[in-house]
């Protein structure tokens, strides 16, 4: 085989993945992960390490691949995530590890991704679980929030003898990866619930259905409940709107709402509890990954969909092969637009979105070209419903309840690269500090907290 390009992944045919909630990627079998593995030149130096945020050995876990040590392999990998399956689904290699490739320079990066899922999955279909020699230190940390933030923070910190319970508000642990990302990109049961119970194979004690700020405050937590050190990483959940006319109208929803409804409530199935509104037609304004997410579920469900975005493609912030995925399946996209207004009947209901046509100015401080309005372009876009995926800020609750911890203008609370916050022994790291974010991003803002609490509590 050519060396120079990656092996393909098997995928769902489009039409008949665009009506149903399974994986679209089938991942790799084992003959193509050897093949792919063989592709990886061993760097002495390798790019790659530095350019993931968990600092996995990649060119180790490949080696055991090829040397079809797979225990090892997932041993390699283990040291450093606690969610490899989950990472090798969501994670945006292409700007990350794969970017660093240095394959990459002549040819197609080493697909590094399908290949930590082919591990992962390895492992998870012969229950292997690395065996970890845990000596308590007898020191009791809490962690605030399940996402990728928090079960990071607390693996590491369980793996170093701690006493570690995480407290999340909802009914079931995962954060974002259960109540954001769709099934189709990353199963619940078989690939994120079963890492989670990893986790909890570490000693670590997972609460659900505690909202910290209302059923116990930190201080409660440290002063009454013997917790020496608290770890914030309750993500950022608070949806964003365009502060336009007719956003309060019936069939306006964030993208939060919609995905939490579809993924974490079963919304999509016909005999749900939790019902969700889709009508004929949908337009989901944004252009990053959640705004993927809501059009191809929105899709699933039935409805026409048409992706609105400001700018060009080539400026989407969501990963390409999302957007790939999301015209194969039949979305449509209207760039260079941005809605002005949402229009509605006299019964209180989304009719349509009024937008203007833009064009592309100077760069701003993202780097990438403003969009300029053209005047005199506007026209309308029939709807039924409008999902709004103009991203997430932190709730307050958390920092408004906790006396001396500092917060920015955004409510995300204030915090070092090494989660170190305002507030003695309390620590904070993911999209509660940064604002939405990626999930290995919050992985690696848990783990280097988890250092930083280790070495305040002298461990």
């Amino acid at each position: 085989m050519d060396k120079k390009t990656r092996v393909p992944v098997r995928e769902q045919d489009p039409a008949i993945r665009s009506r149903n909630f399974d994986e679209v990627s089938f991942g790799y079998d084992h003959k193509e992960a050897l093949l792919e593995a063989d592709r990886c030149v061993q760097c002495k130096n390798p790019r790659c390490v530095a350019a993931c945020p968990v600092n996995i050995q990649i060119p180790q876990f490949i080696k055991a691949i090829l040397e079809e040590n797979m225990s090892g392999a997932a041993s390699i990998i283990g040291k450093d995530s606690s969610l490899p399956a989950v990472c090798g689904r969501v994670c945006p290699q292409e700007s990350q590890c794969e970017g660093a490739c240095i394959m990459g320079i002549k040819h197609e990066p080493v697909a590094i991704g399908k290949l930590e899922r082919y591990v992962a999955d390895w492992a998870r279909k012969n229950k292997y679980t690395p065996v970890e020699d845990i000596k308590p230190n007898g020191k009791k940390v809490a962690v605030i929030g399940s996402g990728p933030a928090g079960l990071a923070c607390a693996t590491d910190l369980a793996k170093a003898g701690c006493d570690v319970t995480v407290f999340e508000a909802l009914h079931k642990p995962g954060g974002v990866l259960v109540y954001g990302i769709p099934e189709f990109r990353l199963p619940k049961e078989e690939v994120v619930d079963y890492e989670i119970e990893q986790v909890r194979k570490l000693g670590v004690k997972i609460e659900c259905n505690v909202v910290v700020g209302r059923t116990v405050t930190i201080d409660q937590l440290m002063d009454n409940e013997g917790f020496h050190a608290v770890f914030v990483g309750s993500g950022a959940g608070l949806p964003k709107f365009m502060g336009i006319p007719g956003e309060n109208l019936n069939g306006v929803v964030s993208a939060n709402e919609f995905l939490t409804r579809s993924n974490l409530m079963g919304a999509y199935a016909p005999d749900s509890d939790t019902p969700i509104y889709v009508g004929r037609s949908v337009a989901v304004v944004g252009g990053g990954n959640v705004a993927m997410d809501a059009a191809r579920t929105a899709l699933r469900l039935g409805a026409e969909v048409t992706v609105v975005y400001r700018r060009t493609e080539k400026e989407m912030p969501a990963r390409v092969e999302e957007v790939h995925h999301a015209r194969e399946e039949g979305v449509a996209f209207q760039m260079l637009t941005n809605p002005v207004a949402v229009l509605g009947n006299e019964k209180g209901w989304v009719t349509g979105l009024k937008c203007i046509r833009m064009e592309l100015g100077e760069p701003d401080d993202s780097g990438r070209r403003r969009p300029v309005e053209i005047p005199g372009s506007e026209f309308d876009i029939p709807c039924d419903v409008a999902i709004i995926a103009l991203g997430t800020s932190s709730n307050p609750l958390i920092a408004r309840t906790t006396p001396g911890l500092e917060i920015n203008r955004h409510n995300g609370i204030v915090a070092d690269e090494k989660g170190v916050t305002s507030r003695p022994g309390v620590f904070a790291g993911g999209d509660v500090v940064t604002g939405a974010a990626t999930v290995i991003l919050a992985m690696g803002a848990g783990r280097e907290a988890a250092k930083s609490i280790l070495e305040y509590l002298g461990v």
